[in-house]
């Protein structure tokens, strides 16, 4: 093969490398703007998760997920979320041993 062919290549898997690794780094992440410290009812939430301010996102917040959903964001250190969570942790090991049959376990996501 003659050597400008060759180098040719090497350029062209570079550049779709570079793109690659672009477009992959550019996802978008789905972040909490604003929060709320308003108490939630622990019926409607089936799920949580923690956003962490610097990885991806601009604001610390904790992400609820209910049974119609919906996302909701609140502080993510609230003193009502602690109970919550307890809550939503329980519902979770009871649903898995119950292998998600129930009405109580509507919605709620598998592990």
């Amino acid at each position: 093969m003659a050597p400008g062919f060759d180098a040719k290549i090497f350029f062209c898997i570079l550049v779709i490398t570079c793109y690659c690794t672009v477009t992959l780094a550019q996802m978008p992440i789905d972040c909490c703007l604003e929060v709320s410290n308003k108490p939630i009812g622990k019926s409607f939430v089936i799920n949580y998760h923690r956003q962490i301010a610097g990885k991806g996102c601009a604001i610390d917040a904790t992400v609820l997920e209910t049974r119609g959903g919906r996302t909701l964001c609140v502080i993510a250190d609230a003193q009502w979320l602690t109970l919550l969570k307890q809550h939503v942790d329980k519902l979770k090991r009871d649903c898995k041993k119950t292998k998600y049959m129930g009405r109580r376990c509507a919605h709620v996501k598998r592990e």
